[in-house]
């Protein structure tokens, strides 16, 4: 591989960035793309299957044979709320390949005892997002349903690009979110892009249930992102 492009690549992991290495089986020549580059014809759709799926494979595309070798950043959770929905999202997430942070300034609910095998943080979010910010590969869910806590961490997310933002509380309570992230500067498209309420639309009740719900609907945005808007959320 020539080193160029092998710096290339090592620079964008190291960035969280996502990224295919482009190999014509043809000739052999290697090509670095980058998310969000731009390719015509078969070959970018091809391209763009390949990082929702995050599969490496051999694609046939306009007349030749290709190897794209697909990397991508694993992706995050990052709980703003250390609640019951947070004590029944944060295994499945993991479970599910998530590396999933707790955050909560609230001792009283941020315990290791509540919270036993989570990276669980006792503190403000805009301290304990200091040495990691949220970036396009995070799925930011905040769920303390208190404004000091939550609207830090969600109007972080979506100035970086966050893959998901979703939150918890009422129809009410996301209409006086919207007002205060307009009067704060925010455009409507970006503060579309909140999930509010929170999670499918499945009925969920119990803490567990709306955990679900939450799980189901980041994974969509994960890997089906252009059929979000027509998902019905839930809480």
């Amino acid at each position: 591989m020539d080193p160029h492009l092998l710096r290339q690549l090592n620079a964008a992991r190291r960035d969280r960035r996502a990224a295919i290495m482009l190999t014509d089986l043809g000739d052999g020549r290697n090509r670095l793309v980058m998310k969000g580059d731009p390719v015509a014809g078969d070959l970018g759709a091809a391209i763009g299957k390949a990082f929702l799926s995050v599969r490496s494979s051999v694609v046939e595309a306009d007349g030749r044979r290709f190897f794209l070798n697909v990397h991508v950043p694993s992706p995050r959770m990052v709980i703003i709320g250390a609640v019951h929905i947070s004590q029944a999202l944060a295994p499945m997430a993991q479970m599910a390949g998530f590396d999933v942070k707790v955050i909560d300034p609230r001792t009283a609910f941020a315990t290791d005892e509540r919270f036993s095998g989570v990276d669980l943080v006792a503190d403000w979010p805009e301290d304990a997002l200091k040495e990691r910010p949220l970036d396009a590969f995070t799925a930011l869910v905040a769920v303390t349903h208190d404004p000091k806590i939550d609207d830090w961490p969600l109007t972080t997310a979506l100035h970086a690009g966050a893959f998901y933002v979703g939150a918890l509380g009422s129809r009410k309570t996301h209409a006086k979110r919207v007002e205060r992230f307009t009067e704060a500067g925010l455009g409507p498209d970006q503060i579309a892009r909140i999930a509010a309420p929170i999670g499918l639309d499945i009925g969920a009740q119990s803490p567990a249930e709306i955990a679900v719900a939450i799980l189901a609907q980041v994974i969509a945005a994960l890997r089906k992102p252009a059929d979000l808007s027509e998902q019905p959320s839930a809480r």
